[in-house]
């Protein structure tokens, strides 16, 4: 048995969608399963050439071998999924359980206008309504629905089985540990929890089942929409340092902040992370792009993560320096 969980540490926008990808390839797990709360996140890999942005499948995609699965836990858009399981090309091994909610016209309605979009920035997708209803016990199931059959089947009994057979399975969550509506920045959060233990439960995993759980930060800290984000830099400073950048799912401007030790320590915590990864280290030492080896960077760079394995107690194992699915030093042993 290998399990093991990715989640984001601030308010996502950390650089999950490459890590995971990498985890696929490298690591080849038989299952790739994604939790979280719907496609209201977002997710760039860029592969060669080509660039993918991912809002239902898991992120692993690239893995041609394994299966792609999404949890009971997870709201999905069937209009989404289903035209990215034809873009991306994973028909036949994609996969949701019969337990997945399911977004439809008047969730877009309900999200697109009112209190969730002024007040705390939603990004209009449905998810909200959706897992509301459910909440309510009124949303309608993927069961539900003759038009995703063919798409059913038992997620968590697959991912249990797998384990089982001493198969690797990579468990993807979504957003990042402070939109949790547990843990995070109240209200100013996402509709539900997205730490390790809310995506174990979103899939359908024990907790003695996990063995590894990976916390990914940015080497700063960003955040889309509405909510505190301490020692916030203005967009002037922000672009001075090369940390503009734009959400995923919304194209909106992503706020900018150094890395929060205090928060990076609480997600610690929170996720009970057994190892962290470290994305766009490039962005803050320009002569780390591409690296693929730890002795190949600068003092400066090492400096940098030694500090936060010392801050965080807590093993810096894959650091990711480029946009590339391959753009990574691995320390893993």
């Amino acid at each position: 048995m290998t399990s093991t969980v990715v989640v984001g540490g601030f308010f996502g926008d950390e650089g999950k969608g490459k890590i995971i990808s990498y985890l696929a390839i490298n690591d080849n797990p038989k299952i790739i399963v994604r939790g979280g709360a719907g496609p209201n996140a977002g997710h760039t890999i860029r592969d060669g050439d080509k660039v993918y942005k991912v809002r239902m499948l898991p992120s692993g995609f690239l893995n041609k071998n394994a299966k792609v699965m999404i949890g009971p836990g997870v709201v999905i858009n069937p209009d989404v999924l289903k035209k990215e399981i034809d873009d991306f090309d994973v028909s036949g091994r994609s996969f949701i359980d019969k337990h997945c909610g399911v977004i439809e016209e008047t969730h877009l309605t309900r999200d697109s206008k009112g209190e969730l979009k002024e007040k705390i920035g939603s990004t209009g997708s449905g998810t909200g309504p959706a897992n509301a209803d459910r909440a309510m016990r009124v949303l309608n199931l993927a069961k539900d629905f003759d038009s995703l059959s063919s798409l059913i089947t038992d997620v968590p009994q697959e991912i249990n089985s797998a384990l089982d057979a001493n198969e690797n399975v990579l468990i993807e969550g979504t957003q990042g540990t402070f939109l949790s509506l547990w843990h995070g920045t109240y209200p100013f959060v996402t509709s539900k929890d997205v730490t390790a233990s809310g995506i174990c439960a979103d899939i359908g995993i024990g907790p003695t089942k996990v063995d590894e759980v990976i916390v990914v930060f940015k080497s700063y800290v960003t955040r889309v929409g509405t909510g505190p984000l301490e020692k916030e830099l203005s967009l002037e400073e922000a672009e001075k340092k090369g940390w503009s950048e734009f959400g995923t799912v919304t194209g909106r401007q992503r706020r900018a902040a150094d890395f929060d030790f205090d928060l990076a320590r609480r997600a610690i915590m929170l996720n009970g992370a057994t190892q962290v990864s470290i994305t766009k280290l490039d962005v803050l030492f320009s002569d780390c792009a591409g690296k693929t080896l730890y002795d190949d960077l600068s003092e400066a760079a090492k400096s940098f993560i030694k500090n936060i394995e010392d801050e965080l107690n807590t093993p810096v194992t894959i650091i990711g320096t480029g946009p590339a699915v391959n753009d990574v030093i691995d320390r893993r042993s």
